[in-house]
């Protein structure tokens, strides 16, 4: 289910990104895509519940004109359905900062080399409350 689009951003390296939402009982997934716009991602981040053979993994991955790229899979998965759910995001030339509920960290490599990002983009079934730029 396509969620909230955001363009026409200014997020500079450095600056952090904020999404907050609700997950509804029974969620199956939802994503948070970061870049230039649709077919440029430096970040697509897919909390997946239960869903392509996944089971209570993060998968991220970028694309680059429309190329996806490498996967990566982080098994810490602090998502709870039912519940509210905050994600942070802090970028530079090299990787991504992913700060997850309880604090946990991961980085995600900048494989697209952007370095502004001016697309945010929610899909899959977060409730989506509000994005923060900071």
């Amino acid at each position: 289910m396509p969620g909230v689009v955001c363009t026409n951003l200014n997020v500079t390296p450095g600056q952090k990104i904020t999404v907050k939402g609700d997950i509804p009982s029974g969620c199956k997934s939802f994503a948070v895509n970061l870049g230039k716009d649709d077919n440029n991602l430096l970040l697509h981040l897919n909390a997946r519940f239960d869903i392509h053979g996944d089971i209570r993994t993060i998968v991220c991955n970028s694309k680059n004109q429309g190329q996806w790229g490498k996967e990566l899979r982080e098994t810490n998965f602090p998502f709870q359905e039912g519940g509210p759910t905050e994600l942070s995001f802090i970028h530079d030339k090299k990787e991504v900062t992913i700060t997850l509920p309880g604090n946990h960290q991961f980085k995600f490599p900048n494989e697209t080399g952007l370095e502004t990002i001016t697309f945010i983009c929610t899909d899959g079934e977060l409730k989506f409350k509000s994005v923060s730029l900071g």
